[in-house]
């Protein structure tokens, strides 16, 4: 097969919708506050569970009827003939005898959240699971107001259709719909830095490289502050991003000592060029800490720093000339290095870019894009970020390299199963 079929292939995989194979579980699943998740879809048994921390919060089974979200052909000849909409086993979700609400049969917000999760893991080749609430849950009406109140989910387009279920989103559910402001159990935990964005006043940028107007970009995090955390389930490990923790006066912290032994390997000196003394690297992250344009980030997986990362704004930052039509005004850019080399390889390096890409578009709703700019002839990093649903926009020319100007828009991002 040539790279032009493969490359169609893929596309076409991405964008078909495959049912749930049989007994597939969430098994030891930890969710980003810690809590451990059990779950399983079997096609057998008609009632699955839920379980956090050991405890059933809720059980669900799949119903013997479909479901189809119709959205453009309402209102056309097309409403009750549009097969190419794929239909889905509606699921209904109810209380547990055991649950730690039994007395009063609720679910609580975050244990609903936890539920949709796990359904989106379960089910992540859907776009859309159809669910209806048991008219046993006791505040059943609290979590539908929930669930379509923050966009996890909606009702049928048409007006005409039944308003019972409700459609769960995974391209909003990944969005972080109905986390902040309803419980601490997201991606993001709890932080003055992800409260709400952050609000629009103009500021300017004037560097010998940069001359740009923008707007006044947030206070940075506390040294050391987790800015987001979350389990990947192919990796069986959970990953952290962290804000960059130089330490104080002359110590020298973990993260610095980190990136000094990095910059210092051949493989990291190769792509980056800053092979150095200790000073000289306190001195470029002390220079990136105190530029508002550019958040340092050190990767962890479970714990332990494996790379480092500095997520940008676009309108600040060199690269903005080379964009045909201009970065946005939360546009962010991504330049990354893994530093150890026992957490390379394929599978980790799709789930460190893809959770980057995430997190830049989980902390600002108005950001449209996340770009990079790689080596045109590095090809490894290429294909992790084309397998991120990043695209060439096109191939540029620093005073110092030859670039490959990549790209990936929101709307894409969520809309394929990629995470």
């Amino acid at each position: 097969m040539d790279r032009t079929a493969q490359h169609l292939l893929g596309i076409q995989n991405a964008l078909t919708d495959n049912l749930i194979s049989d007994d597939q579980k969430v098994d030891k699943f930890i969710l980003p506050d810690g809590a451990v998740m059990t779950a399983k879809a079997d096609s057998v048994s008609p009632i699955n569970f839920v379980h956090i921390d050991g405890l059933v919060v809720c059980e669900y089974h799949l119903l013997d009827q479909t479901a189809q979200l119709v959205i453009s052909a309402v209102g056309t000849q097309f409403e009750n003939t549009a097969s190419h909409v794929p239909s889905f086993r509606v699921i209904e979700i109810l209380p547990s005898s055991s649950s730690p609400q039994a007395s009063t049969n609720d679910i609580s917000v975050k244990d609903m959240w936890a539920t949709v999760y796990a359904l989106f893991t379960l089910y992540h080749s859907q776009e859309v699971i159809p669910v209806v609430l048991s008219h046993l849950i006791n505040n059943s009406e609290e979590l539908r107001s929930y669930l379509l109140r923050s966009g996890l989910g909606r009702t049928a387009h048409a007006p005409t259709a039944p308003k019972e279920e409700i459609y769960l989103h995974r391209a909003t559910f990944w969005q972080g719909a109905g986390t902040q402001g309803y419980h601490t159990r997201g991606w993001l935990p709890p932080s003055p830095f992800t409260v709400a964005p952050f609000p629009y006043i103009q500021s300017f940028t004037r560097t010998p490289t940069v001359i740009a107007a923008h707007p006044l970009r947030p206070p940075k995090p506390k040294p050391g502050e987790t800015l987001f955390r979350r389990f990947c389930p192919s990796i069986g490990e959970t990953l952290e991003f962290t804000y960059f923790d130089l330490g104080s006066g002359s110590d020298t912290s973990e993260h610095l000592d980190s990136f000094h032994r990095w910059h210092n390997s051949e493989r990291v000196n190769k792509g980056w060029g800053e092979r150095g003394s200790l000073e000289k690297h306190r001195a470029y992250v002390t220079e990136v800490v105190n530029d508002p344009a550019v958040l340092p980030v050190i990767m962890s997986w479970n714990g332990e720093p494996m790379g480092y990362a500095e997520i940008t704004y676009l309108k600040e930052n060199h690269v903005g000339p080379y964009i045909s039509d201009g970065p946005g005004d939360w546009d962010r850019g991504l330049h990354v290095l893994v530093g150890e080399d026992k957490f390379r390889g394929a599978e980790r390096s799709t789930q460190w870019h893809r959770a980057l890409i995430h997190y830049c578009f989980l902390t600002d709703p108005r950001t449209e894009k996340v770009m990079a700019e790689p080596k045109a002839a590095n090809t490894s990093v290429l294909k992790v970020q084309l397998d991120s649903a990043m695209h060439i926009a096109t191939v540029f020319d620093f005073p110092y390299k030859r670039s490959a100007l990549v790209c990936v828009p929101r709307e894409r991002f969520f809309r394929l199963d990629l995470l």
